[in-house]
């Protein structure tokens, strides 16, 4: 059985990659020649993906922008597009699910049997029992919510509280009962923001070399330098870098695909010059 941690190594190292392309079709950015035509939300991606393909170790879907366009199809296709002509690339589908066990449960067949999606993003916020319906997948990635790139996540993540050593922030906590009594499987992994390294490099000392996704350098300002040495493992890997608006809208032309695979790879080659 090839699992999620399987494939995102075998990336990692096939692409000499840390890089995620996060797919975040909004409708208002499209290329103009692409506007109003039907399925427009599939070609754009597929167009995406078909020109990053070999520079990235993820592709990260984000439901929302689907959903919201009543183009859930579309995303089907876009996932389906990727498994068919670049099986070896892992799909994320950044969902953020979180709810009770009979309702996770329908939430885990929707994106490991609908979507068919490697991986998933959840949230900790209902305790273990809310997790374990995506985590009884074996072969495939539960990637738990921890030091959200957003500046409202502090609200929430660094209040303090009672760990097993003492007072640690919530985020702490997360991370350390993730790694350590959710992760039975060895299919969990955390999200944490480059726009916080120092939180990052916690984490990191925290989980070991669990895989860490990290949203936040691009459009949201994160240091790639700052990202890469707080989050690298020892073997130099470890990390999930998601990069969205600054790559899928690198150019609002007929060359969007030119202008996003060049500045995946400046993006790729500017994480790795780090590692």
């Amino acid at each position: 059985m090839t699992t999620f941690i399987d494939k995102l190594d075998a990336a990692w190292r096939a692409n000499d990659s840390l890089l995620c392309v996060g797919l975040d079709p909004d409708l208002k950015r499209l290329p103009a020649h692409l506007a109003g035509r039907p399925r427009a939300i599939a070609a754009f991606c597929i167009a995406i993906v078909d020109a990053t393909a070999d520079l990235v170790c993820a592709f990260k879907p984000q439901i929302a922008y689907f959903h919201a366009e009543r183009a859930e199809d579309e995303l089907e296709e876009v996932i389906a597009h990727i498994r068919a002509r670049h099986p070896a690339i892992p799909v994320i589908l950044d969902a953020k699910r979180g709810d009770i066990g009979s309702t996770a449960e329908q939430y885990a067949r929707e994106a490991f049997e609908r979507y068919r999606a490697d991986a998933v993003t959840v949230s900790p916020f209902l305790g273990h029992d809310s997790i374990t319906p995506y985590t009884a997948y074996a072969e495939r990635g539960v990637i738990v919510l921890c030091r959200t790139s957003n500046p409202g996540g502090s609200d929430m993540q660094f209040l303090e509280v009672d760990g097993p050593a003492g007072r640690e922030r919530v985020y702490q906590r997360i991370a350390r009962t993730v790694a350590t009594d959710w992760n039975a499987n060895g299919n969990c992994a955390l999200v944490v923001g480059a726009t916080f390294p120092a939180e990052l490099a916690e984490v990191r000392r925290i989980v070991g070399d669990m895989p860490l996704l990290v949203p936040g350098i691009g459009a949201q300002g994160g240091d790639i330098a700052a990202t890469v040495r707080a989050g690298r493992t020892a073997a130099g890997r470890g990390l999930i870098i998601n990069s969205g608006r600054a790559i899928l809208y690198a150019s609002g032309g007929a060359d969007f695909a030119d202008a996003a695979r060049a500045a995946a790879r400046a993006t790729r080659d500017a994480i790795n010059a780090f590692r």
